[in-house]
């Protein structure tokens, strides 16, 4: 993915957990996915958006 190894991955997570501590994981996970669900989901709808638009345009311009 970005060139990283199981050793650096693992050096991320304990430092992670140094950082902020075992207790607060759960919640920072919930948290990460919460805002990449939200992301993921505003890109979709952009996309879509972009296309009904260009549906629209094309329509406007062939009638």
């Amino acid at each position: 993915m970005f060139g990283l190894g199981p050793m650096e991955l693992i050096l991320i997570l304990v430092i992670v957990i140094v950082l902020f501590g075992a207790k607060r994981l759960p919640a920072i996970g919930e948290g990460l996915a919460k805002g990449i669900r939200s992301f993921r989901s505003n890109i979709s709808d952009q996309a879509s958006d972009t296309d009904d638009k260009k549906d629209e345009s094309k329509k406007h311009i062939t009638h």
